[in-house]
């Protein structure tokens, strides 16, 4: 048995403008019903992994690199940078037929974009 991904994390110094961001881009239902300041996600999808949000210590930098399925990557360009995120890398065709793209969201933290 293998050790696979179950869970990510993403640290930002303005966690609620990052929950913001990513629930209004890809409609993630944000649970912040606790007393740590965690904000889990829910994706709405059976596939993929579980995450959440916490706040950043004031010493760390804000950080994680999430790939996410999207079913059209030009359209998911578009509505990200509507929302304020920047494009690193521009929808691209991969050798074996995916396509993906890399974008700044608008608190600075990279992500990318991807379709099999």
């Amino acid at each position: 048995m293998g050790n696979p991904v179950v869970q990510f994390q993403i640290l930002s110094k303005t966690p609620d403008k990052t929950a913001e961001f990513y629930s209004t881009l890809f409609g993630w239902k944000i649970d912040t019903s606790n007393a740590m300041g965690y904000r889990q996600i829910d994706t709405g999808s059976t596939e993929g992994i579980k995450g959440g949000i916490w706040p950043a210590p004031p010493q760390a930098p804000d950080f994680v690199q999430l790939f996410m399925a999207v079913d059209d990557v030009k359209e998911a360009v578009v509505r990200a940078e509507t929302l304020g995120a920047k494009t690193l890398i521009p929808p691209t065709q991969l050798p074996d037929g995916d396509e993906m793209a890399v974008m700044l969201d608008p608190q600075g933290m990279s992500f990318a974009l991807w379709r099999r």
